[in-house]
């Protein structure tokens, strides 16, 4: 059976009632970019930092998983082949709804890192800038997560993963942040048949040899239930 990779955006999640970042009521017009999701914003005022994802953290944790996360834990049990699930969420409604070996590409709000040692361990529900290292105990905690001018995690397993695609497809996403938005060609090249299911284009629609555009918890089951029929 084909390998089935699909990436996963803050649309997913949007109907769990977490916000996406990109749209007119999105974080990032609410929050500036620099201020919070990057190392030169952390350098300058780590309480504020730690205060806004302490804020999201608390939010996440009161999400729970919706119908469209929920499907894509049925397409992982019910394929007869294998189901990657690569996110750029760090959120763990994936998770929460039975989904196996999700790849955090972005890290995780429920995660905490050392920025002295890069020790990593479950966070707290209120992290503060001075809050020692577990294993070096330096003051020197931040969220586990990937901000603007860093790499993401687990590229070379992505790699790999798309490289043996038979199918792709990108669930809420927008397409402007890269290395994500470049997932469709990666997987077009190595020959996968590949999707978008969002509520409205993106930015790379164009990439996509098939599209499906709605909300999230009505188009994603719907596109489960014809993968499963295809390939059952």
């Amino acid at each position: 059976m084909d390998k089935i990779v699909i990436l996963t955006g803050a649309g997913i999640s949007a109907e769990s009632g977490l916000g996406t970042f990109r749209d007119k009521d999105g974080l990032w017009t609410r929050y500036p970019i620099e201020d919070v999701a990057t190392p030169e914003g952390f350098a300058r005022n780590p309480a504020l930092v730690h205060d806004f994802y302490n804020q999201r953290r608390a939010h996440a944790a009161q999400a729970t998983p919706n119908a469209a996360h929920d499907a894509l834990a049925r397409l992982q049990a019910e394929y007869a082949g294998t189901v990657v699930i690569v996110t750029q969420n760090v959120d763990h409604l994936h998770e929460a709804a039975g989904a196996r070996d999700v790849i955090h590409m972005h890290g995780q709000l429920a995660r905490a890192l050392c920025d002295a040692c890069d020790h990593r361990w479950d966070a707290a529900a209120v992290m503060a800038p001075d809050d020692p290292c577990p294993a070096c105990h330096a003051p020197a905690t931040r969220p586990d997560v990937v901000w603007f001018g860093e790499f993401p995690y687990h590229m070379e397993d992505i790699a790999d993963h798309l490289a043996g695609a038979g199918l792709f497809a990108a669930i809420g996403t927008s397409g402007n942040v890269y290395p994500a938005a470049g997932f469709v060609q990666e997987a077009a090249q190595a020959g996968a048949h590949t999707v978008e299911l969002n509520l409205e284009p993106s930015a790379t629609v164009s990439d996509f040899a098939e599209t499906r555009f709605g909300a999230a918890t009505q188009i994603v089951p719907d596109w489960v239930e014809t993968v499963l029929s295809r390939r059952a």
